[in-house]
């Protein structure tokens, strides 16, 4: 469930296997983006770095995909359990973000 630290920042526990794969799909984007700050150094070719930049954002996207599921199936649902419909707002304001 959301809990605040004393700062007022909610915080979520993930499982373990939730956890490993938004750290290995991070690290492989981490890479990624790396590969292509390499590339232009080494002064590649436009369309080959282009190229690579639209395979992050297609990782990005993957990882907002994923964490956005986790998040309603968790987050979401728990708070209306618990009688806080708010979260139905959050959700709707946030994918409004996410859709931009």
């Amino acid at each position: 469930m959301n809990e605040k630290k004393e700062c007022g920042c909610k915080q979520k526990h993930r499982d373990s296997d939730e956890y490993t794969k938004l750290i290995h799909r991070l690290n492989r984007i981490e890479g990624q983006v790396r590969g292509i700050k390499a590339m232009v150094e080494d002064e590649r070719y436009c369309v080959d770095i282009l190229t690579q930049v639209s395979a992050v954002q297609s990782a990005l996207n993957a990882f907002n995909r994923e964490l956005l599921s986790n998040h309603i199936k968790t987050c979401v649902v728990d708070d209306i359990k618990a009688g806080s419909e708010e979260a139905v707002d959050e959700l709707c304001a946030t994918m409004q973000k996410l859709m931009k």
